[in-house]
């Protein structure tokens, strides 16, 4: 692991917000270093409001997704919602198709087959509108690359409005309406909004028309929350009010289907990590394993028991899904080895048999491992189909537009992308994709880094400055988890290798003469032990988190990493 402590931010700018908010140091540098430099800016961070979401009109092409759907509604036309089968998608498809059903009747779903239609707009699904009399498709989380598709929709006179977050391509579909917050002409005021947020600001445009306000539209901030977790956004500007409030929801008065799904949970407070981990993956499962429209059904049953017995199985798909990606992880690791590509810049698999659903997952579990970019390959119909992943730091959506010449398709993020090509080009791709990452990877980024806010002191941790920090959240990407650092730690001679296989770390540490113990935990962190025993003093990477044990609460460190001083 790399360490790298952020810069000092300017020390004026931190005392003076220390003061006017009332904070320790530590605080107001977290808060600077995050963009947050006045009373004002901290007072819109901290107390999230619904009245600072932006006019959902400044949004290009808004007005006439509006025109085109009051002409629907009042005409009596079906319209078709149209989503990707993803978290993002579905939560997508699963709030407009709920919204527009209070308004009419008329209104269908449609979410593509993972496997027999792929990421994206189909024509099987403009055939589907046109076999149903549906003269409207609005297309969300996906449908910015879909030039030929929306065009073949045209020649059927069946309209198009695309709801995208994607980044677009040189040449933007002939649809009646393009909403992308990043197209270049759009001058909307914040950029990264989920496709869930995009779908979001649309039904507040709707809203607006019949005299709804914001306190409206509340019950579907559960699923934008949802989404905003899942797709790994910035929690930043308006997601942060977004995800604010939908965590509001899901833990106050969810949809019955979220509430279904997270029944079984013991904790009473879910945060944007348990969304994450718990909601996200179970939502997605039912796409990766079955079909999307399982999800759409879950998130818009009206009556409980039913959602509970979808809820059930889905639960099952998850469950199928972890030993897939498990399988897999472990043929894949295999391949690299035989092909003797450990020390390769870019990790890329591939075999036939692989599921579609889950490649995404094992890019993600090869990155543990091989920490690299990342392509695992799967064969889907007559092509292969792949999912990347990436390093912080490392465009792959860039390096993937260098090799654009052995591919078919492509889309995505800086992140996380999916691609398509021909069987005949995969070696071309493999080697160009290779020499593009060699140079083009910093030596840096080759080895993971722990980024650190702050360094303190132990002393620091108290009760009030753990609920300060509390007051951070829901954290997210431009907003992570404040990880801290302390040195001249010693354990207080109990630390010791837990759990059944004894890989994770339990210490109880104390920092120079300063006798009052610390407990800490760090997971997967068993061969670290060697550092903490016969009194050696060592220096911590930590987050500080709640730990409840026989009914009594307190202040823990979770370890990122240690190393000996």
């Amino acid at each position: 692991m790399r360490w790298k402590l952020k810069p000092e931010p300017n020390s004026q700018i931190t005392l003076k917000l220390a003061q006017e908010l009332g904070v320790e140091r530590t605080i107001a540098k977290l808060l600077v270093n995050r963009g947050i430099e006045t009373f004002d800016q901290a007072k819109t961070f901290f107390r999230p409001s619904l009245s600072d979401l932006h006019n959902p009109f400044l949004m290009k092409d808004m007005d006439k997704a509006v025109a085109r759907i009051e002409k629907a509604i009042s005409a009596g036309e079906n319209i078709l919602v149209y989503g990707d089968y993803d978290v993002d998608g579905t939560t997508s498809v699963s709030l407009l198709s709920s919204y527009l059903k209070t308004l009419q009747p008329t209104i269908a779903t449609y979410i593509p087959d993972r496997y027999a239609e792929g990421y994206g707009i189909s024509y099987k699904g403009i055939d589907y509108a046109e076999d149903n009399d549906i003269t409207l498709i609005i297309a969300l989380d996906c449908g910015i690359k879909a030039i030929d598709k929306v065009e073949y929709a045209n020649q059927k006179n069946i309209d198009f409005i695309i709801c995208d977050h994607h980044r677009p391509g040189d040449k933007i579909p002939e649809a009646i309406a393009v909403l992308d917050p990043k197209r270049i002409d759009c001058e909307y005021p914040y950029k990264e909004l989920c496709g869930c947020g995009v779908g979001f600001k649309l039904i507040q445009a709707l809203a607006s028309e019949r005299n709804q306000t914001i306190d409206n539209l509340v019950e579907y901030l559960d699923l934008v929350a949802t989404a905003i977790a899942a797709d790994i956004v910035p929690i930043t500007g308006e997601n942060r009010v977004l995800a604010y409030f939908g965590l509001q929801v899901i833990n106050q008065h969810p949809r019955n289907g979220i509430k279904a799904l997270i029944q079984q949970l013991k904790k009473t407070t879910l945060t944007i990590t348990d969304v994450v981990f718990t909601i996200a993956p179970r939502i997605n499962a039912a796409g990766r394993i079955k079909h999307g429209n399982y999800a759409v059904e879950l998130l818009t049953e009206m009556d409980f028991d039913t959602a509970v017995k979808f809820a059930s199985e889905i639960e099952q798909n998850n469950t199928d899904r972890k030993a897939l990606d498990k399988n897999i992880t472990i043929e894949a690791l295999q391949q690299i080895k035989e092909n003797k590509e450990q020390h390769n810049f870019s990790t890329v698999v591939y075999a036939e048999n692989w599921h579609k659903g889950v490649i995404g997952i094992v890019a993600s579990r090869l990155i543990e491992t091989y920490y690299k970019p990342t392509l695992v390959f799967t064969k889907s119909g007559d092509k292969l189909a792949a999912s990347a992943r990436s390093v912080k730091g490392f465009d792959v959506y860039n390096a993937l537009e260098q090799c654009s010449e052995f591919l078919e398709q492509f889309g995505g993020h800086k992140y996380a992308a999916g691609l398509t090509l021909k069987e005949e080009n995969y070696q071309n791709f493999k080697s160009k994709f290779e020499e593009v990452v060699k140079n083009t990877l910093p030596e840096e980024l080759r080895t993971p880094e722990i980024s650190i806010d702050a360094e303190i002191n132990l002393l620091d941790v108290t009760p009030k400055f753990y609920r300060i920090l509390k007051q951070l959240e829901p954290y997210g990407p431009q907003n992570m988890k404040p990880v801290f650092m302390a040195s001249g730690l010693r354990d207080n001679g109990y630390g010791k290798k837990v759990g059944e296989d004894k890989t994770h770390l339990k210490l109880a540490i104390f920092e120079g003469s300063n006798q009052k113990t610390y407990n800490a935990i760090g997971f997967n962190m068993g061969d670290k032990y060697p550092l903490t025993t016969n009194a050696n003093s060592f220096k911590a990477a930590f987050c500080l988190d709640e730990n409840t044990w026989n009914g009594n609460t307190s202040i823990q460190l979770l370890l990122k990493d240690i190393q000996e001083e």
